[in-house]
């Protein structure tokens, strides 16, 4: 079976706990007659049910719901008193041919009308004010929540959309760059240059299999460092070192696609010498450390393409909880840190 919505749910609620109210309020008095209470509570459940869906029907017919509120005041106040009429009409009505029905006996209808009208238009204009203001209000509440909801999905789908951006951008200038390592191989050094070739083969496999991959992981991207490590030993020789140290627990963690080799290259295109990367955890973070003797050129070094990329990256990947630093030492060193959540 189909269930009923909330609508429905609250419009059966909120009339049968007034009706219930009412007929506890008869009951206290004097006179109270059950077979009368339970047509006041019939009558007053379905008739006020179907006073208040129409004004549904209307607004939505209308397009009210979707109105601001200084759109909407206007036109909710002269039909919330319309309604509050509406409710002392059908009310005094509906009361009047109940108890003639049920008693045979009530006062000439003019009589009754001017006893009762004001007090039942008062109350129907309350309670009318309250049904079209918990309507309306919660129509915006569930606008707003919606509105936000797009905004939310338009901005991740957004940042996707950078963060694909700047990944494109990884491929050409890292291999920009390997391949003029290996130019300059060729002539020098064919063995090496030969082993370069592989290694670049192996870094393009893996590269180019995971290029839709914004994340992998730590032990992923270790094994492409030390592939881009060897190929630059091939060039530099003993003029390039590297010293690693890695907390191995650590491997499974996710990391940003070439994020530490943007690092490592970063440092031998600056600095050279002995590199050393150390990779440990610093509370619900993994922090990566790269330091390279060296000067540090705040015209370029941390405005390359590389580090600029990467910067953007980690701004967009966790956003005011990722890090990434570079800094020069007062003995001659450059350091770069990263500072990457823990997934």
């Amino acid at each position: 079976m189909k269930r009923l919505s909330l609508y429905w749910k609250c419009q059966l609620a909120g009339w049968s706990a007034a009706s219930l109210y009412w007929a506890y309020t008869g009951w206290r008095g004097q006179g109270f007659l059950w077979s009368l209470g339970i047509l006041y509570f019939i009558s007053d459940v379905v008739l006020y049910i179907l006073l208040t869906h129409t004004y549904r029907n209307m607004v939505l017919r209308q397009g009210w719901h979707r109105l601001s509120l200084r759109q909407l005041l206007p036109r909710i106040i002269p039909a919330d008193l319309l309604l509050g009429v509406l409710f002392m009409i059908t009310t005094i009505g509906k009361i009047y041919l109940l108890r003639e029905w049920v008693t045979g006996f009530v006062p000439p209808f003019p009589v009754f009308f001017e006893e009762n009208w004001l007090a039942v238009l008062m109350a129907g204009l309350r309670l009318m004010t309250i049904w079209v203001l918990a309507y309306h209000l919660y129509h915006y509440a569930q606008r707003e929540i919606t509105i936000a909801k797009e905004n939310a999905r338009l901005e991740v789908i957004s940042k996707e959309a950078q963060l694909n951006s700047l990944s494109a951008q990884l491929n050409p200038h890292f291999f920009f760059n390997s391949l003029n390592n290996i130019k300059s191989l060729i002539i020098e050094n064919p063995m090496a240059a030969r082993r370069a070739v592989d290694l670049l083969a192996d870094l393009l496999r893996s590269s180019l299999y995971g290029r839709d991959k914004m994340l992998v992981t730590l032990g992923e991207e270790m094994d492409l460092v030390k592939d881009y490590l060897e190929l630059e030993k091939l060039r530099l020789e003993e003029r390039l070192e590297a010293q690693l140290s890695i907390d191995e627990t650590l491997l499974d963690q996710q990391v940003p696609r070439l994020c530490i080799q943007t690092l490592v290259e970063n440092a031998i295109k600056h600095g050279g010498g002995t590199i050393v990367i150390e990779i440990s955890r610093k509370g619900e973070c993994i922090a990566v450390r790269v330091q390279n003797p060296g000067k540090l050129d705040t015209g370029k070094s941390s405005t390359g393409l590389g580090l600029k990329n990467l910067r953007e990256r980690m701004q967009l990947q966790y956003p005011g909880q990722g890090v990434f630093a570079i800094n020069e030492h007062s003995n001659g060193i450059i350091l770069a840190t990263l500072l990457i959540p823990c997934v």
